[in-house]
């Protein structure tokens, strides 16, 4: 296990508590404005694509691993962090151009996470979840961009128990590195 990823435990820790609270607010709370669920996705875009670059560039200076998975990480976290402040700034985005950035964001997430998940020279755990969650979140993405009618209510509903599932697979490979500590 790389060294650097033992010392960045929390930061796995934090994604999970992150999707956790959020796909409880998506979940708990489908009645939404889009303006307030634009708002909700931006916050938690914008802290998923900080702690994302947090993590890659720290990696990058690190030997381990490959390069360009490393490299990956760091330009996912920016393209997170991008998205989410644009969103910020423009909360009256249209539902069709928010539906878009989210399928987009979920399918490039997923992507990068199998890759890594795939090519990292980890432990069997890590790469277990970062191959599931690459697949998960590809998968609804993909949904979310081939189901553009099933709006509303179902919309939330599915990104919420996205970040149900996501958020505690994240807290269990957090416990699992900060074990090895």
């Amino acid at each position: 296990m790389h060294a650097n990823l033992k010392d960045l435990w929390g930061v796995l820790a934090l994604r999970g508590v992150l999707a956790i609270l959020f796909g409880l607010v998506a979940v708990f709370w489908p009645g939404l404005t889009l303006t307030t669920l634009v708002y909700i996705f931006s916050a938690f875009i914008v802290a998923s694509g900080l702690v994302t670059l947090i993590t890659g560039l720290i990696s990058v200076f690190s030997e381990n691993g490959s390069l360009v998975g490393r490299l990956l990480t760091v330009v996912l976290g920016a393209v997170e962090l991008g998205v989410g402040v644009y969103l910020l700034r423009h909360p009256t985005v249209a539902f069709a151009t928010f539906i878009l950035i989210i399928g987009l964001v979920l399918i490039t997430r997923g992507v990068i996470d199998l890759f890594v998940g795939i090519f990292e020279e980890e432990s069997a755990t890590y790469k277990t979840v970062f191959i599931i969650l690459g697949l998960l979140t590809a998968a609804i993405g993909a949904i979310i961009l081939l189901q553009p009618v099933a709006s509303g209510v179902a919309f939330v509903w599915l990104l919420g128990v996205y970040a149900l599932i996501t958020g505690p697979m994240l807290l269990a490979l957090a416990y699992d590195v900060k074990k090895l500590n």
